[in-house]
């Protein structure tokens, strides 16, 4: 299940937001403290579902603190996520150099092939000052929040990884460990030897990958890994088993593969589970929902036609269509759909939602209609699936029976 814990714990409290202001860099922040920051953030990320990180649009920095925290999440990058909040703080124009400039100082501090998302918006509760990008502004927020929603759904699969992590790890720990011990001499110059082994830890790395194809990703970190083989002693350490290599590789191969199709069957014969509470209730309720009052919604709480407003302009090209006994030919209509440049699929939409007596024809609302929902798409909004009561053409609607 997923739950939030909430505990009277000065250590939680230091790290809920590791880009607050309070964020100190260097000795001050160890001193200060009293225990390794980065330790406790790889902790916590190992078990978590997904980690934000929030940068403020108007102050880019990012400290040597923040920096390194970013960098203990090293083997997590597919949970992380990167808030740019109060955007509406800069212009269209510096949001745009904004983002470019964010995206080119995470890729100095996370080596991942994969681009991040990013999520724009005013996370806060204060007016925006630049209503420009109110739009993108609310659908980055309702992104963001169908991402959190989801995380129940996904976590099963992400305990999964977590187990294909590890189980790749101990396999490159163990090749490691196997390596380093049959490098030391049996008898003299064991230290010599050990602090050498060390020295060249990289060298064995790439050594080591090229032997047995291994991804660099498996490997753990360099300068990590040299601090702990700094209190080993080498010589006690194992020989490499074949057998139990082998069974890592089968489980890898084979096990997992009949594991997620377990997991499918599972999540599919169980209610979908999503976040509720706090700011994931109502976000979709009231005139201040996602998209209301916009594309195919536009309208709806009007009483007149919505259509109307543009129909004259509709109507003269109509009448060019030669229409016969006020309706025109869906021939004719293509003829005039297909300036659109729309894909056959969505004209072929907009024609089952425009022919609402469906005699294969269109009359002058009902073309007007078909005109109305191609500016729709657009203008880039989804189409409906059913064509909703209020873009139901005036002529076509039935009316209201009263009871006997």
């Amino acid at each position: 299940r997923f739950m939030c814990s909430q505990l009277p714990n000065q250590v939680l409290k230091s790290i809920s937001i590791i880009d607050s202001p309070g964020i100190l860099s260097g000795e001050k922040q160890r001193i200060s403290r009293g225990y390794d920051f980065c330790q406790v953030l790889q902790w916590f990320a190992e078990r978590v579902d997904r980690i934000i990180l929030l940068f403020d649009a108007h102050k880019l920095d990012i400290s040597d603190e923040f920096s390194e925290a970013i960098k203990s999440f090293r083997g997590q990058d597919d949970k992380i996520r990167v808030v740019l909040n109060k955007a509406d703080q800069v212009d269209t124009q510096q949001l745009m150099r904004v983002y470019g400039a964010l995206m080119w100082s995470l890729g100095k501090v996370i080596n991942t092939p994969e681009v991040l998302r990013v999520y724009i918006g005013s996370f806060w509760a204060h007016p925006l000052r630049n209503t420009d990008n109110r739009r993108l502004f609310e659908a980055e927020a309702q992104d963001l929040f169908k991402d959190i929603q989801s995380l129940p759904q996904k976590a099963a699969v992400r305990k999964l990884n977590d187990l294909i992590k590890r189980a790749r790890l101990a396999k490159v720990h163990a090749y490691i460990i196997s390596y380093l011990k049959k490098e030391m001499p049996s008898v003299f110059g064991k230290e010599n030897k050990k602090k050498e082994l060390i020295g060249r830890l990289p060298e064995i790395y790439v050594q080591l990958q090229r032997e047995y194809h291994i991804s660099a990703g498996d490997f753990p970190e360099v300068k990590k890994m040299q601090e702990l083989l700094e209190t080993c002693d080498f010589t006690k350490f194992h020989s490499l088993k074949p057998k139990l290599i082998e069974a890592v590789d089968n489980m890898l191969a084979n096990k997992i593969a009949s594991l997620m199709n377990l997991i499918s069957q599972e999540e599919s014969n169980m209610p979908t589970e999503i976040v509720q509470g706090g700011a994931f209730d109502g976000t979709m309720a009231g005139p201040f929902g996602h998209g209301y009052g916009e594309g195919a919604k536009e309208g709806a709480d009007e009483d007149e036609w919505i259509v109307a407003k543009d129909k004259p302009a509709y109507d003269e090209i109509f009448y060019t269509l030669s229409p016969v006994n006020g309706k025109i030919s869906g021939i004719s209509a293509k003829k005039e759909m297909v300036t659109s440049k729309l894909p056959n699929s969505v004209l072929g939409k907009i024609w089952k939602l425009s022919d609402c007596d469906g005699d294969g024809m269109l009359d002058d609302e009902e073309f007007a209609l078909a005109k109305h929902l191609i500016k729709i798409k657009l203008d880039g909004y989804e189409l409906p699936g059913t064509l909703p009561s209020h873009l139901v053409p005036p002529s076509h609607r039935k009316p209201f029976q009263t009871a006997e």
